[in-house]
């Protein structure tokens, strides 16, 4: 019989699922914010998606979580603002308005989305 290369074989099976969790945080402005200023709202100064007041803003998973702004419905660049995650009195979002970009008017509304996921995976190794 000639020789022959043995090999092992191996098969590998592997489903992820990444499960997407979605909060939305509501604020109205009380004042106008000039441009350079920088608007700050307090975690309890926002309503909750159910309408009900916010205590906490959550914190980000590091590489499985972001966060936009929107300001009178218009998406805005990560740039001008500053998120920090905790309860009334720590947590809060941060705007600054850039200068030549116009104000924030008194009655605008801001909404914070804060996208976090769950991934999970399995692996089926057959041999």
């Amino acid at each position: 019989m000639a020789l022959q290369l043995i090999k092992l074989f191996v098969a590998a099976t592997t489903t992820t699922e990444v499960a997407p969790d979605v909060a939305r945080f509501f604020y109205i402005t009380t004042a106008e914010t000039a441009e350079g200023a920088t608007l700050t709202i307090d975690a309890a100064s926002f309503l909750q998606d159910d309408g009900s007041q916010a205590t906490q803003l959550p914190a980000l998973a590091t590489n499985n979580s972001y966060f936009n702004v929107y300001i009178n419905g218009v998406l805005q660049m990560e740039g001008i603002s500053t998120y920090t995650p905790g309860a009334t009195g720590v947590g809060s979002l941060s705007i600054t308005v850039p200068t030549g970009s116009g104000s924030i008017p008194a009655n605008t509304p801001v909404v914070l989305e804060i996208v976090q996921f769950a991934p999970s995976s399995n692996t089926t190794v057959t041999t």
